[in-house]
């Protein structure tokens, strides 16, 4: 019991500044309105236009800081799809996580429709933001609240609608209870591409205009994931999104691709430009269809035994 009031009272990392102002990024010019009610700011940037500029961040480790991002710097515009790739460890993950304000840069910015984040409140930014992660946390409880979760707000029309377009409506009207049929501790009861349309069907509830996916399909086969690839960008056309892939040929069609190596931006661009190019993606591409290819040669030698 002292262990939970502990927790209770343990203050945010991550406080606003006194003067925050609240995100509203349903306005065209972008105008921020302090808690007081008035309006504080404009600018003309796209609502939500994200920019990087010169992020530095290391994690803390027993007394020392190990760098991950060092002088990370991009932008995407409103209503783009971007993806992020790299090798692991190269600042992907941080990026998204420190845009949905569980870390702050030690140097540099972020920037939402030319707003710093830093003088924004962190409830109305996460508020814009729905994410899809790598592991959904799902509840045991009904298959229709966890996707309600979303948006508690929202009917049981919106729910089914959202099911509808994630794809997963029809796998849940086929099993005994439905909507009503309870997921199991954290979603037992369900496959993996499953829970990751009820992850999907949750960021559709919450009709937020940026959307964040982190790896969202890495423990899926490949059939899964190009499923679950297609319903992302299905709702991906009207939001501005960046998502991280497991499968770099699942995001050949992103409106750009940044190419992070050791924390900094090394190439940006198409799929086609960027394989023209012939540098870090073309690597990183050919290294992943070489290790397809060694998979699929085992897989087949073990069914002939």
């Amino acid at each position: 019991m002292e262990a939970m009031f502990a927790l209770r009272d343990t203050k945010p990392a991550l406080a606003d500044s006194p003067n925050a102002t609240i995100y509203n990024p349903t306005n065209s010019t972008t105008t921020i309105v302090s808690l007081d009610g008035k309006i504080s700011d404009t600018t003309t940037a796209a609502p939500t236009d994200i920019t990087f500029t010169d992020l530095e961040f290391a994690y803390p480790m027993e007394g020392e800081k190990r760098p991950i991002l060092k002088g990370t710097s991009f932008d995407v515009k409103e209503g783009q799809t971007v993806a992020l790739v790299g090798s692991s460890g190269c600042g992907k993950s941080t990026l998204l996580r420190m845009l949905y304000r569980f870390y702050e840069p030690d140097k540099g910015s972020i920037t939402l429709g030319g707003h710093n984040m830093k003088d924004l409140t962190t409830e109305s930014v996460r508020k814009a933001i729905a994410v899809v992660p790598q592991d959904t946390v799902l509840f045991n409880e009904t298959i229709g609240y966890n996707i309600n979760y979303g948006d508690l707000s929202a009917s049981k029309e919106d729910v089914i609608t959202a099911a509808k377009k994630a794809h997963i409506h029809d796998t849940i009207l086929s099993f005994p209870n439905g909507y009503d049929t309870i997921v199991g501790e954290r979603g037992l009861k369900l496959s993996g591409g499953e829970k990751q349309r009820v992850a999907i069907a949750r960021a559709i509830l919450k009709k937020a205009p940026i959307l964040l996916c982190d790896e969202p399909t890495s423990s899926l086969d490949s059939h899964t994931e190009a499923d679950i690839m297609n319903n992302l960008k299905e709702i991906g056309k009207n939001t501005t999104t960046l998502i991280i892939a497991h499968r770099l040929s699942t995001i050949q069609d992103c409106d750009e691709i940044i190419v992070l190596n050791e924390g900094r931006v090394v190439e940006r661009g198409t799929h086609d430009e960027l394989v023209a190019l012939g540098g870090r993606y073309s690597d990183l591409l050919a290294m992943q269809r070489q290790s397809f290819l060694n998979d699929d040669k085992e897989e087949d030698e073990d069914t002939s035994k």
